[in-house]
């Protein structure tokens, strides 16, 4: 080893390190192949990067701070003009306070066909809001993923002796009482969660409120049986479909009607009689995109705070 890889880092090589994903002295990563059974720790290789790849670390360093600013201020000045164009706060005259409630209580039922008023506004009149909510939770998964996630060729010793040691004590010592009640509990969770999904558009409840509930028999099923066995039907591959699948779904379903109704066009897609479970147009199909979306993020936040993966 050269005298340069002994001297001490400058801030801009740490961070050339941490972008080419090499390790540093002070911070090394093992390999995952020799443990936990071989218990043998074999620090990585240093790689050096050489002054071309610090250059273009460099450059794309300022490119981004300049244009985080630039995009900064033009996302201020945009927000300002739109507030300067806004009524004032309570008027009577403005649309919002008397002519949409009137539009969705009066017209709801017979647009949409969703006996749930709240339903049909938020995934027919306002579903473009409701599409951008979902990719909120979407990117707001995918990125925790991406910051959380174990590497499947490396692993944090410490970190993950605790795990190795919590699953130990869970499968020698298991919760008899939590494992009893949730193995009653879990089915009626998971078939409420579909009932008040399926049941969005004629009665209250909906993807939000059914992903909750699916969400939530997830976490309890990881931590009555262990996530050893809920990978069996719920993994990563399983994870990714449930949550970008949905969201293309959707995004498809919602384009076909916005096209339509803006040129005025004879849509193939219903309202149908209200209050039947087959009605509400496209109501039904976006409640259950949501439902799975919520659910996954519901989810996918606990097993990657918790373990670390999905």
């Amino acid at each position: 080893m050269n005298n340069s890889t002994n001297r001490p880092q400058k801030p801009w090589e740490k961070f050339a390190r941490w972008v080419n994903g090499d390790s540093t002295p002070e911070d090394s990563v093992l390999r995952r192949d020799e443990f936990p059974d071989g218990r043998k720790r074999v620090a990585q290789p240093e790689k050096m990067i050489d002054g071309t790849a610090v250059g273009r670390i460099r450059r794309f360093r300022k490119f981004y701070l300049a244009a985080s600013v630039v995009i900064c201020c033009l996302f201020i000045a945009l927000m300002l003009y739109t507030v300067s164009e806004m009524p004032p706060y309570g008027a009577v005259d403005v649309p919002t306070n008397n002519e949409v409630a009137e539009k969705y209580i009066m017209d709801g039922v017979t647009e949409t066909g969703a006996t749930n008023i709240v339903a049909g506004m938020i995934l027919d009149y306002r579903a473009f809001d409701t599409l951008g909510e979902s990719t909120v939770l979407f990117i707001a998964i995918m990125s925790v993923v991406l910051l959380l996630r174990k590497d499947k060729e490396y692993v944090n010793d410490e970190e993950d002796l605790r795990i190795l040691e919590e699953q130990r004590i869970q499968e020698q010592k298991p919760n008899v009482a939590l494992k009893t009640v949730a193995f009653i509990m879990i089915p009626f969770i998971f078939l409420f969660g579909i009932y008040v999904i399926l049941n969005g558009h004629i009665s209250p409840g909906g993807g939000f409120s059914g992903g909750a509930i699916l969400g939530a028999g997830l976490i309890l099923y990881a931590n009555s049986f262990g996530f050893t066995k809920l990978r069996k039907f719920f993994n990563f591959k399983v994870f990714t479909a449930f949550t970008s699948g949905p969201l293309l779904v959707y995004a498809g379903l919602k384009t076909y009607s916005f096209f339509t109704g803006a040129n005025h066009l004879y849509s193939i897609i219903g309202p149908g009689t209200p209050g039947m479970i087959l009605s509400a147009g496209i109501i039904l199909p976006l409640n259950i995109c949501v439902g799975m979306i919520v659910a996954c993020t519901m989810f996918g936040f606990y097993a990657l705070f918790s373990k670390g993966e999905i």
